[in-house]
């Protein structure tokens, strides 16, 4: 039975919920279910000889868990003598009894199914008359190892997963990226490691600190897998929801990945894996998204830390967390001199050019450029993601260069590179191609400016390389002399500036001169021929970065010659005084 046929039969269950069950609340019982009996079937083999094991070393007082997993041959065990198969033939008990078995679970295994609420889904399905009725549909799929390989089973579990993000559009984006979007970010992350992609047995670490419901973290792996058989990704990650942190976990148990490293919580305000550093990293942080409730650990980390914590450089917003997860990214890099790191990351518009100079997005900016993490950012086309429709950019930063981008960024504009989707999937109405994944990755690749023609044959960039520097800029503060009411300029009569005019705040202005120009020079040929009476307060000159994408991708295209518009007009006026003139008759 291929997976598609695997879904659709499970997916039948949810004839017997219907009714009892909001079409959106379906995945609460199918995947929990799915999950149990994929472990249930998976632990048949070993069962007995782990229950005689875990009777001798019980007797003996032991810690039985070691024995236990060395026993099974897997990451998990189970102690009770129940299964699916037996609970199914006691249907008085049946409640209780998937209770115990539940219950008998290691504790990495017992997590996933008190996050996806499932005892309150059991007590839900009794007494609705359901439960021995789902649960004798299940007992029924076999979903042995030896019938559904890890791989066909983590199909079958994605396209679950799919089916329940297109019936629950609303939350859907939260916790799902397009696997095309994912599959980018993976070919920009390994293009340039010779080794992951050829040599056998290479062992890379990749880390999604909004890993939802895995989905970055298993196209990952399956696209190394495709380039390179013989690489291993080992994954960590850690998501906030519950439902979402069950379902990645339980995605990775069904094909046989070590579940220990996925952690519940919240990334930015209690990380789960503090110290880790890791080879690779991709997240998808959601956009826009205020970070009020963490403020006060959030702002302790920045005071008290510094540097030495995550938010170093400075605090974006309140109104906006994005650049929170860019610095917890840039916190998990491996150092350089131990082979460095690469992640990639998706932000909305904001994070490239809100906040003045000074302001936190603009330290933020300033670290990652004056460091020369930034290695490029790609524009990609609106309506790629399912819950939003605005323009959205992936962010790749790195501090381990190749030699030919150091202190270079990579502008990729790719907003034009789509294909329309057959069905939209909420606000998600485009898709990248493969070709067009494959053009991108080669613009990528090529790290050098390209052009191509349009359809009226204006020459359009595509990819654009500047310097570090060229996104900075110095905001001078320009200040007049207050006069008092015969024109007479008034004077300071105290501190340093004493016997010099006072400066009048309501015309006071601002400046932004680009940072490889001088200050001096700037003002003499662009502020004093109008202003002579102006100076600069050098003491409140400030730094700033923004990355002004869409500007540097903007093609000028001249109006039509005015002859050409009157004749049009002329037409129209024509046609509508002819109307006009029928209708009179």
């Amino acid at each position: 039975m291929n997976h598609q046929n695997l879904s659709s039969f499970i997916w039948s269950v949810a004839d017997l919920l219907r009714g009892d069950y909001k079409q959106s609340e379906y995945g609460r019982v199918i995947l929990p279910f799915t999950v149990l009996r994929r472990l249930d079937c998976v632990l048949e083999p070993t069962k007995a000889a782990v229950l005689e094991e875990n009777e001798k070393r019980s007797k003996a007082g032991l810690n039985v868990a070691p024995f236990l997993l060395r026993k099974s041959g897997l990451l998990f065990f189970n102690t009770s003598p129940l299964d699916l198969k037996t609970i199914k033939g006691d249907q008085d008990n049946i409640r209780e009894n998937l209770h115990s078995y539940i219950q008998a679970f290691s504790p990495e295994v017992r997590d996933i199914f008190e996050c996806f609420d499932f005892y309150v889904q059991l007590e839900r399905l009794a007494k609705a008359n359901l439960l021995y009725l789902v649960t004798e549909k299940f007992a029924n799929i076999d979903l042995h190892p030896d019938v559904v390989d890890n791989a066909q089973m983590g199909l079958v579990f994605e396209e679950l997963i799919r089916k329940f993000a297109e019936i629950s559009n609303e939350t859907a984006g939260e916790h799902f990226t397009p696997r095309e979007v994912i599959r980018l970010m993976v070919n920009l992350l390994f293009i340039e490691d010779d080794e992951a992609l050829t040599r056998p047995g290479i062992v890379r670490s990749l880390y999604d600190p909004t890993a939802g419901t895995g989905g970055m973290l298993s196209v990952a792996e399956e696209h190394l897998r495709s380039l390179n058989p013989e690489a291993r990704l080992v994954m960590y990650g850690q998501e906030l929801n519950g439902e979402s942190y069950a379902i990645c976990k339980a995605d990775m148990l069904i094909k046989g990945q070590d579940i220990s490293r996925i952690i519940h919580g919240n990334t930015l305000s209690d990380d789960g894996l503090p110290g880790d550093h890791f080879d690779y990293m991709l997240s998808n942080p959601p956009f826009g998204v205020e970070w009020k409730k963490i403020q006060k650990e959030i702002k302790k980390e920045h005071e008290q830390k510094g540097y030495d914590g995550r938010f170093g450089p400075g605090l974006p917003r309140v109104s906006d967390g994005s650049l929170l997860f860019l610095m917890h990214l840039i916190s998990k890099m491996r150092p350089t001199k131990d082979g460095g790191s690469r992640f990639g990351i998706v932000l909305n518009g904001s994070p490239l050019f809100t906040g003045n100079a000074g302001s936190g997005e603009s330290e933020i900016r300033r670290y990652v450029l004056e460091n020369d993490l930034l290695e490029a950012i790609i524009g990609l086309p609106t309506d790629m993601f399912y819950n939003t429709g605005i323009s959205t950019y992936i962010w790749i930063v790195t501090n381990r260069k190749p030699e030919h981008r150091k202190g270079k960024v990579q502008l990729i504009d790719a907003s034009g590179m789509w294909q329309k989707m057959r069905k939209s999937l909420g606000s998600k109405r485009k898709e990248l191609s493969d070709e067009h994944i494959a053009e991108i990755t080669q613009l990528f690749g090529r790290a050098e400016e390209v052009s191509t023609t349009d359809a009226d044959g204006h020459s359009v960039p595509l990819s654009r390389i500047f310097k570090n520097s060229d996104f900075g800029y110095q905001t001078i503060t320009i200040e007049r002399p207050q006069k008092d009411a015969k024109g007479k300029i008034v004077k300071e009569t105290r501190g340093k500036r004493k016997g010099q005019p006072k400066p009048d705040t309501s015309l006071r202005d601002t400046e932004d001169v680009p940072l490889g120009e001088d200050i001096e020079e700037y003002f003499q040929r662009e502020v004093q021929p109008h202003v002579p009476d102006a100076w600069i307060d050098h003491e409140k000159t400030k730094i700033g970065y923004e990355i002004p994408f869409n500007r540097h991708f903007y093609v000028f295209k001249p109006p039509r010659p005015l002859e050409e518009i009157d004749a049009e007009l002329k037409t129209v006026t024509d046609r509508i005084v002819a109307m006009i003139g029928e209708l009179s008759q």
